[in-house]
């Protein structure tokens, strides 16, 4: 019998770690909550990383994140609830989203529209995370070159994106951003990707084999590195200081999103750090360019034409490597070792706390109202 008892509270102690159904519950309406889309265990703590350098900067008494989710996807989310347990992360929650949702019904009201605008009617912002390629079905492409793992997460990334900003797909379609047009939403990488395809845009499949006809690691490293934007070296050697990333400069368009908004100097060609192979091909209509590759070719940031607090760029300013003295790495085989942080330098590394300092100060504003 205490065997019984005890399996039951075990049990009972499981299915509380382990509920990942925040905006179901008795959730503080007192609070306000920045939702992370995708809350890996990595993707909590570089999160974590950014709030307690101080590089994020938001109210503990007053801001919670919540992680959100659809059941369809291939990561483990218990990993992260066991993750928050175990770090003692008071301040993050977890949701799941767990209604049907496929390819079919992207881009209009679904069974998921209830949860949709449930988290955003209960937050102040979202920030959505790298990731792996979209389907280009739902950008209306045949499949040349992307490898689609994870095909529930891009359903539910688009389609929550779509919910929130509209698209060409559906025009007569109410964004619930028009209930509250200064919500922050924001991404890096295939985040800016979602937004573009979400609200009407495409992508290049390969950037090497559409921009530059090359279709091989060999030639892929040929191309001027300051337009690479992933290490294609580490396809080819086996060194183990081959850094999986890419640091090359961006440029800022005649759209003053950077200087009069992030408050940064339009001649900065800030180095920044990249890993992907896709990137935006047409450009929804809903959104300008912010910024670009050194050779004008890949949009590296976009902000919505509408609502002022939308915005995203290419590269990933929330790598923990940009902000400290990590490990000796090389981008090619003859380079010396360096770290991701000294090969920033001074004024990429100011560049990025200030792009976080007006990402914070977005939250804060929203949270305050």
């Amino acid at each position: 019998m205490k065997r019984f008892y005890l399996f039951i509270i075990v049990a009972f102690l499981s299915l509380s770690l382990f509920s990942q159904d925040f905006f179901r519950g008795d959730f503080s309406k007192d609070k306000k909550y920045v939702i992370i889309v995708n809350p890996t265990t990595d993707n909590v703590a570089m999160v974590t990383f950014l709030m307690v350098q101080g590089i994020l900067k938001t109210d503990p008494g007053l801001v919670e994140f919540v992680g959100v989710y659809h059941s369809s996807q291939e990561y483990d989310f218990s990993k992260s609830a066991e993750f928050i347990s175990a770090n003692g992360l008071t301040n993050f929650h977890l949701h799941e989203v767990n209604a049907p949702l496929d390819e079919e019904v992207v881009y209009k009201q679904n069974q998921c529209s209830s949860d949709f605008r449930k988290i955003f009617s209960n937050s102040v912002g979202i920030i959505f995370f790298g990731g792996p390629d979209i389907p280009p079905a739902l950008y209306g492409q045949e499949n040349l070159y992307s490898l689609t793992n994870d095909p529930g997460r891009h359903y539910f990334e688009v389609s929550f994106l779509f919910h929130l900003l509209g698209g060409t797909r559906d025009s007569d379609y109410k964004p619930l951003l028009e209930e509250n047009p200064d919500y922050m939403i924001t991404g890096f990488c295939l985040g800016l990707q979602s937004m573009n395809v979400a609200t009407g845009g495409t992508l290049w499949q390969d950037i090497p084999a559409q921009l530059y006809q090359s279709t091989t690691s060999e030639t892929n490293v040929q191309i001027d590195r300051r337009n690479l934007h992933r290490n294609y070296w580490q396809e080819i050697r086996d060194d183990k200081d081959l850094m999986p990333v890419s640091l090359h400069p961006v440029k800022f368009t005649e759209e003053m999103f950077f200087g009069n908004r992030v408050k940064v100097s339009r001649e900065l060609e800030p180095i920044v750090c990249s890993i992907h192979h896709q990137a935006i091909n047409e450009l929804s209509p809903a959104f300008s360019a912010t910024a670009t590759s050194y050779d004008g070719k890949i949009v590296e940031g976009i902000a919505h034409k509408k609502y002022p607090n939308v915005f995203s760029v290419q590269f990933h300013p929330e790598i923990p490597d940009l902000y400290m003295e990590t490990a000796l790495l090389r981008f090619a085989p003859e380079d010396t070792p360096a770290t991701v942080h000294s090969i920033l330098g001074k004024e990429s590394q100011e560049f990025h706390i200030k792009y976080w300092e007006f990402i914070s100060g977005v939250i804060g504003e929203q949270a305050s109202k």
